[in-house]
Order: structure tokens, then C-alpha cells, then sequence
């Protein structure tokens, strides 16, 4: 019979499956620095963008410390994943849960995500957009205000076309509010209007449904312009 941990694993995976995500156990990924072999990677496409988390399965009659987290952060930065999971049941130590606030990894346990599945997996993945949206807003504005204009992140005065400022000021009202989980939320509803989205989200996952895409339209959006002021840059 396989050991306790191989079956934690293995049972990982599966519940991740179950979400409709591909779950891969004892994963070798190349990393910008060295290969990192995890105990699940799960994968994901939303809206044609690829999603990876790093799930690490700790069955162990003691908690996790400080330093497991930031080990794990470690190898989601140089896996370039979205985010990692920390799953244990035996809880964590002092200072652990200190070290995933306001990053990129979460810690739970598989008993917890099996009872509220939707929920927390919800909550990761706007985490991962808010996080998306955030790099978004350095990027849209490290592009010239010209080029903008003629990549059309940005109208002409007076234009109501597509404005990345405003799409990505109304990302973040929103999503910081599905962050918090008090549903149903909203947004101003002239920006709404102005950024064509609506201004009421019942659930994290009508919020979900209808940002990723935004979020993907934007991410797009910015390789042109980005590529275009290469482009000025060089000549």
C-alpha cells in the first residue's frame, strides 16, 4: 500500500480535478534557477489564459513553520506559477500565516477546501486577477501617453472608446470588494457604464465569469502597446 502522504497527494490531486482543473502528482517543472519537483501542479485555462499553482501536501502530526511558506514562495517566483497552496491539517506554527499574508500563497488544509470548495478556490483565483490587475496598472503607465493613444489603450479627449485607465480602476474596486466576499458588490456606476461592465456581481463567480476576460482583453492590449514603444525606443 502507497504511504499516508503519496495517498494525501493523490487525494489533492483529485479534489482538484474535480474542479475541473488537469492535476499532475510529483511534478518535475523547470524553473528559472533550478527544477523544482512538488507534490501537485495544477493547471488551468480561463478565457485563453494558462493558469499554474503550486500545490505542497504536508501531512504531518506537526505544524508547518515560517519557513515552509517562504520556501514555497521561493519556487512559485521561480516557477513564474500564479500561486502556490500550502495544504496541511496539523495547522501552522507562529509566524507561518504572517509570511502568506499578502503574497501569492495560501495555506489550508484539504479537509477545509473539500467543505468550502468553491469559496476558496474563488478567492484564489481573484486573488490571482487582482494580482494580474495590479501588474497592469505599472505597465499601462511605463507606456508613453502617445503610444497609448495609437495602440488604443487610450481615447483621444473626448472619445468614450476603450480606456485602459479606467478599466483597470474599475478591476480594482471591484475585485478588491470580491476580496473581502461581501456579496453581492458594486461599482460607480457611470465608470461601470463608461468601462462597459456591470455595475451589480451577486457571487464570486458571476465576478469571476466576467473580469477574467476583461483582465485577459487588457493583458493583450498592453503587449501591443509595450511592443510598439520597443519599437520607438530601438529606432
Amino acid at each position: 500500500m502507497p504511504p499516508d502522504w503519496s495517498d494525501y497527494q493523490e487525494n489533492a490531486a483529485v479534489f482538484f480535478r474535480g474542479l475541473g482543473m488537469h492535476a499532475e502528482t510529483n511534478a518535475s517543472l523547470s524553473g528559472v534557477r533550478t527544477t523544482h519537483h512538488v507534490d501537485v501542479a495544477v493547471r488551468s485555462e480561463h478565457s485563453g489564459f494558462s493558469i499554474l499553482w503550486i500545490v505542497e501536501c504536508k501531512r504531518w502530526k506537526t505544524k508547518v513553520s515560517k519557513l515552509h511558506v517562504l520556501a514555497l514562495r521561493q519556487i512559485v517566483t521561480d516557477l513564474g506559477a500564479d500561486r502556490g497552496v500550502l495544504l496541511c491539517e496539523a495547522g501552522v506554527q507562529s509566524g507561518a500565516a504572517e509570511a502568506s499574508n499578502l503574497t501569492n500563497v495560501s495555506i489550508s488544509s484539504l479537509k477545509a477546501l473539500q467543505s468550502t470548495a468553491y469559496e476558496q478556490i474563488h478567492a484564489m483565483r481573484i486573488r490571482d486577477l487582482f494580482d494580474r490587475v495590479e501588474a497592469c496598472k505599472v505597465r499601462y503607465w511605463a507606456i508613453p501617453k502617445t503610444i497609448r493613444i495609437e495602440c488604443g489603450l487610450r481615447p483621444e479627449v473626448g472619445d468614450l472608446s476603450y480606456s485602459g485607465a479606467n478599466i483597470i480602476d474599475v478591476l480594482s474596486e471591484l475585485l478588491s470588494k470580491g476580496l473581502r466576499g461581501n456579496y453581492p458588490i458594486t461599482c460607480d456606476e457611470l465608470r461601470s457604464t463608461v468601462a462597459r461592465l456591470p455595475a451589480l456581481y451577486e457571487s464570486s463567480e458571476v465576478l469571476l465569469r466576467i473580469l477574467a476576460p476583461v483582465v485577459s482583453e487588457l493583458e493583450s492590449r498592453l503587449e501591443v502597446g509595450e511592443a510598439a514603444f520597443k519599437e520607438t525606443d530601438s529606432a
